[in-house]
């Protein structure tokens, strides 16, 4: 056995050594990325319909469309002044309104040729799926004429079917620049066998030519959601783990994606041991105004969140009206805070004209649907009531014998939206223990008590575990269980419907620190990286092997 480890050993490092180009040096490359801009031509005037004194313009998409110029503006001077940034990179959908109004385009061209050409620094850009589109204002050919000066002027390759192409950043590193956007649909990937060949045929050049290559499209390339192929579907490209597999064996180390929104750090490691390492940015326009900054080495990717902090409150009063004393104040005074309220209050207004069966595609006849729109007809009524005080929902839990825990926030909408702005922002830190998932959990103990008590065990019991097929909220029923001492039938069905929500917007247990921090570089720690790594996977395989062959013997001589 110890031969044939050693066999298998000589054989990881050799392939090891393929996937790695020459290096002639230290390199210290650094620079900023940045995507979903969302660039909105600002209106002559504010409007809105929300019931709120700060928030009543907030939008569904929870995007501070009116202040996006502003905000891009503000980003692109603290890259000017930064002398460390080298370059920027932008990972698609500059323009909110791309594919219709050509003019957003170029409104966004014009602020990135201002500042190529006062910092003597270059933008690169790739396509998002509000960019263009087959048959729209904006297709592939004039996306690339508008941002000709932004990647495809020094481009090496540009693939001709499609927006994507190559260039050389820094001495040693090579951007492949990958459209993965479907240009006959709004928002679904589209990779297809031919977009892979081609990454896999320029990294291999990269190679070829002694150069580290780092990948950047719109769409993520790993799940940055728990199962975000399935609740997520449309933000992550399809067969994303055999294609994550694919770039990393094929030396890609990192890869720069937008889309989701997301702050977030993941990362798949090969069946050879290859690692690739997605850093999601979320979008610059929505809480929490973040983009990244890397500062790569052979030995290390360093990276860290920066934040837009104000932008210029007077050019935007100038260019809008309708702004309020108190909301310039609170811009002002934390313009982070100001589009955290803002997200929250767009994601309560989005979500309180979504909750509805038919917006959410319940079918009445389905084995749970009819329980589902008993939850959210309720819901929709309880989320806004204030926790504590007349007619709040403490109150109707003491009818139902529920006592909730004292919080500072003011309704479950309050509590829902939190959680959503802490997914947005990376490092979600609600474990099944925290406050919030007691309370969450206690809250819709509330409405299934309330609910859905009448209904018949059975079909209750039955409907649950057709949501739970997959056993995906196990962890929550048991903690709803241990929280009430003991579940219903119906709390049980309630938790299973929640366990989405809950799971996407709670937990980031990856183990790569979302916003700050530093993971191996595309330097020589690859080779004892990549043998340590396989061989404790055949390690644990032969111990397998060796476990079943004694009880094969055990059994045999008997």
């Amino acid at each position: 056995m110890k031969k044939m480890l050693s066999v298998l050993l000589t054989a990881v490092l050799a392939l090891s050594a393929l996937v790695l180009p020459a290096s002639a040096g230290e390199e210290t490359l650094s620079f900023a990325a940045a995507s979903d801009l969302h660039y909105n031509q600002p209106r002559a005037a504010l409007e809105g319909e929300i019931d709120d004194p700060v928030y009543w313009y907030a939008n569904r998409r929870a995007a501070m469309e009116d202040e996006s110029g502003f905000i891009i503006d503000e980003f692109l001077a603290q890259c000017a002044a930064d002398d460390t940034v080298e370059f920027v990179l932008i990972a698609g959908d500059m323009a909110d309104n791309g594919r219709r109004l050509i003019e957003e385009h170029l409104d966004v061209a014009e602020k990135f040729r201002r500042f190529e050409q006062s910092t003597g620094k270059q933008i690169y850009v790739i396509d998002g799926n509000h960019d263009m589109g087959n048959d729209s204002a904006c297709d592939a050919a004039k996306f690339k004429e508008v941002y000709a000066e932004f990647g495809y002027d020094e481009a090496l390759t540009v693939d001709g079917e499609s927006c994507s192409y190559t260039a050389d950043v820094g001495g040693k590193y090579r951007l492949i620049a990958l459209d993965s956007c479907d240009p006959s649909k709004s928002t679904e990937d589209g990779m297809t066998p031919a977009r892979v060949s081609w990454v896999l045929s320029q990294a291999k050049q990269a190679k070829t030519d002694g150069k580290y290559p780092i990948l950047m499209m719109h769409h993520n390339l790993l799940d940055h959601l728990p199962a975000q192929r399935i609740v997520s579907h449309d933000f992550i490209i399809r067969s994303h783990l055999a294609t994550a597999s694919l770039f990393a064996d094929a030396g890609i180390r990192m890869v720069i994606s937008g889309h989701e929104h997301c702050s977030d750090a993941a990362v798949h490691t090969s069946a050879l041991g290859g690692r690739i390492y997605d850093f999601a940015v979320t979008s610059l326009s929505m809480y929490p105004l973040q983009y990244r900054y890397f500062t790569l080495t052979d030995r290390e990717i360093a990276y860290e969140a920066r934040t837009v902090s104000h932008i210029d409150t007077d050019a935007l009063t100038a260019a809008v009206d309708g702004y309020t004393p108190r909301q310039l104040e609170a811009m002002n005074a934390d313009l982070n805070a100001y589009a955290k309220g803002f997200l929250k209050k767009g994601v309560e207004y989005r979500l309180s004209l979504s909750l509805t069966p038919e917006k959410m595609g319940i079918d009445e006849n389905a084995l749970y649907g009819k329980f589902v729109m008993k939850l959210v007809d309720r819901l929709t009524g309880i989320a806004a009531a204030p926790y504590y005080g007349e007619d709040s929902v403490s109150a109707l839990a003491a009818r139902y014998g529920i006592d909730l825990p004292q919080t500072d926030y003011a309704n479950p909408w309050d509590l829902a939206t939190e959680l959503v702005s802490w997914h947005y922002a990376g490092e979600e830190h609600f474990d099944l223990d925290s406050d919030e998932v007691t309370l969450l959990l206690k809250t819709v103990a509330v409405i299934a008590r309330a609910e859905l008590s009448g209904e018949d065990p059975a079909a209750l019991t039955a409907a649950a575990d057709a949501l739970n097929a997959d056993g995906a909220a196990d962890a929550l029923i048991a903690r709803a269980g241990a929280l009430l001492e003991g579940i219903s039938p119906a709390e049980r069905f309630a938790v299973a419907a929640l366990s989405p929500f809950l799971y996407e917007f709670a937990y980031d247990a990856d183990g790569v620190n979302d916003n700050n921090g530093a993971v191996p570089g595309y330097g020589e720690d690859e080779l004892s990286a990549r043998a340590e790594y396989l061989l404790d996977a055949f390690r644990a395989l032969f111990e397998r092997i060796a476990k079943y062959l004694s009880l094969i013997f055990g059994y045999l001589s008997r």
